[in-house]
């Protein structure tokens, strides 16, 4: 496409015009931006008196076409939201949430500095900015009519598959009795609901290291703060192994965060995350894998979901007989 090219695999004749209607601009290029696999996002290319760049996402899977509406008319009210809040997040420039004008249904919003960073060097230094940029993220104050829906629970005792052919099949057992429960009672705050390493941007090195912006807030929700200190915590658990996972729920209560403050609430809300990952893990890692990470084969995914399964319960039970 002479003068708006784009290496995306998705038709967007129909975006591009009513994206350069929004921006009031032309759009001399656009490039794929990897690292998701709910959507397609594209860095535009904006030319003109003050060339600039902005991102464009789009859902093309058919599932997520079904459900955008919801999805992006959600994330466009939580940017607005955050405008007002220090929480870095992207300036809201237009929706097309049902598709009505685009090739797909679209959000574009400002660019935001930074990249992700999923390598285990430096990991250490990362995971507590990223403690206390959800703890800032948990802080935000909305009102009655702007609070985003009740969470979700991704699964529940009688959906967990359990993966075939594994070696720890105790463990399966034990975690989705530890969930077999009614949830336990909890403060509700402002959640991402979403919140992991790669929906969240870097800069800097070092004494410069800074959380420069966090992306992904069509799951934004209302619920227990547990549940996304545990989904960050699963996350990290599968990039770098059982301890960095379990490690993170130390460094958001250290960071000034509160958690449940029993032992098993705390083990339900944790397992109700990671059973969410089975039996196919190893999904999440295909855009890890494009950012990089290649060494995230389905196998090590998988046995480090299980080791973590095992760690939690273990923690569980010191932590019940320490108290």
């Amino acid at each position: 496409m002479i003068n708006g090219v784009d290496d995306t695999d998705q038709g967007w004749g129909a975006t591009r015009l009513w994206a350069e209607k929004s921006l009031g601009a032309r759009i001399e290029r656009a490039v794929a931006l990897r690292g998701g696999w709910t959507s397609e996002m594209r860095r535009l290319y904006i030319g003109g008196e003050r060339p600039r760049s902005a991102v464009l996402r789009s859902f093309v899977k058919e599932f997520y076409v079904r459900h955008a509406p919801g999805l992006l008319t959600r994330e466009a009210a939580v940017l607005t939201l955050l405008a007002r809040t220090g929480v870095p997040a992207a300036e809201l420039i237009a929706g097309d949430p049902d598709g009505t004008h685009c090739d797909h249904p679209s959000l574009l919003m400002s660019l935001l500095p930074g990249e992700v960073r999923l390598d285990a060097s430096g990991a250490d230094e990362r995971a507590p900015l990223l403690a206390r940029q959800l703890l800032d993220i948990h802080r935000v104050e909305v009102g009655a009519s702007e609070r985003p829906r009740d969470y979700e629970a991704w699964t529940a005792a009688d959906r967990v598959r359990v993966p075939s052919g594994t070696r720890r099949p105790d463990v399966w057992r034990r975690a989705v009795d530890a969930i077999r429960r009614q949830p336990p009672p909890y403060q509700p705050v402002f959640l991402h609901r979403d919140f992991h390493p790669g929906n969240v941007l870097f800069t800097g090195a070092g004494p410069e290291l800074r959380v420069s912006g966090v992306v992904d807030w069509v799951e934004t929700s209302w619920g227990p703060a547990d549940l996304d200190v545990a989904h960050c915590s699963t996350n990290l658990a599968l990039l770098h192994g059982a301890p960095a996972g379990l490690a993170f729920a130390e460094q958001y209560v250290a960071a000034g965060g509160q958690l449940a403050p029993d032992p098993h609430d705390r083990l339900y809300w944790r397992l109700l995350d990671a059973l969410a990952f089975a039996p196919d893990a190893e999904k999440v890692a295909d855009p890890w894998r494009a950012l990089g990470r290649t060494d995230l084969t389905p196998d090590l995914v998988k046995e480090r979901l299980e080791a973590y399964l095992q760690a939690v319960l273990d923690l569980c039970t010191r932590e019940a007989v320490a108290s």
